[in-house]
């Protein structure tokens, strides 16, 4: 195992030999979240959640990545896997509170089949990890020319730290309230509650099977 693979194994449970996304798994929780901006990529919107996760949440700093395509990522690793529609409703909520006023379809949130940094997108365009300091440099551009190297990417990620379980609890807790009065949504509705977001998720049917799966489980406690 090279020094790469075990920073994403470490992480993400990740592997960084794999030549396309990780494959869903339905009957097991996640380690890894990707917020993504595109369409196009705004360091100056993405950044403010960068800084706020840690400044506002407490969390330690997501690792960030240009997508090779047109886009910033952030990817947030978990120390304890969570449920997926729990992970996917932290994203949310992230970006209701961070990015209120950037269109829906230019924020994706992705806990499943997830694809590494580093792999090639277009000829002469790839995907990378990168530093905070150089981030604004590929604003017009979200990639690489050339393939990254291996030993700088795993340098970057060395540097990163999980959310533990008792940060993410608090984190899922600061995030609760805004979930549960987004102006946006009709009070009759309820869907950026807690359980109206799992039921959002569980019977929406372009999702993957293995999220709405979760989705359900996580109701439970809501229907018990």
């Amino acid at each position: 195992m090279n020094r790469l693979h075990a920073e994403l194994q470490r992480l993400y449970r990740l592997d960084a030999t794999a030549s396309g996304p990780a494959p869903d798994k339905a009957d097991e929780p996640v380690h890894a979240m990707v917020l993504t901006l595109s369409r196009p990529a705004d360091w100056a919107a993405l950044s403010a959640v960068w800084q706020s996760v840690q400044s506002e949440l407490g969390l330690p700093a997501p690792a960030i990545a240009v997508s090779g395509f047109d886009g910033y990522q952030l990817w947030f690793s978990l120390a304890q896997p969570q449920p997926a529609a729990q992970a996917m409703g932290f994203l949310e909520a992230l970006r209701l509170r961070y990015l209120p006023e950037v269109a829906h379809d230019r924020v994706g949130l992705s806990v499943s089949r997830l694809t590494v940094p580093a792999q090639q997108t277009e000829p002469d365009r790839w995907s990378a990890f990168v530093a905070p300091d150089l981030a604004p440099v590929f604003a017009d551009t979200p990639w690489l020319d050339i393939p990254p190297n291996p030993d700088g990417q795993a340098e970057l990620l060395a540097r990163l730290h999980s959310i533990k379980p008792a940060d993410w609890q608090h984190a899922l807790t600061a995030l609760q309230p805004l979930q549960k009065t987004e102006p946006d949504v009709a009070p009759s509705s309820n869907t950026r509650s807690p359980r109206g977001f799992l039921l959002s998720v569980m019977n929406d049917e372009a999702l993957d099977l293995s999220l709405r799966i979760q989705a359900a489980q996580a109701l439970l406690p809501y229907v018990s």
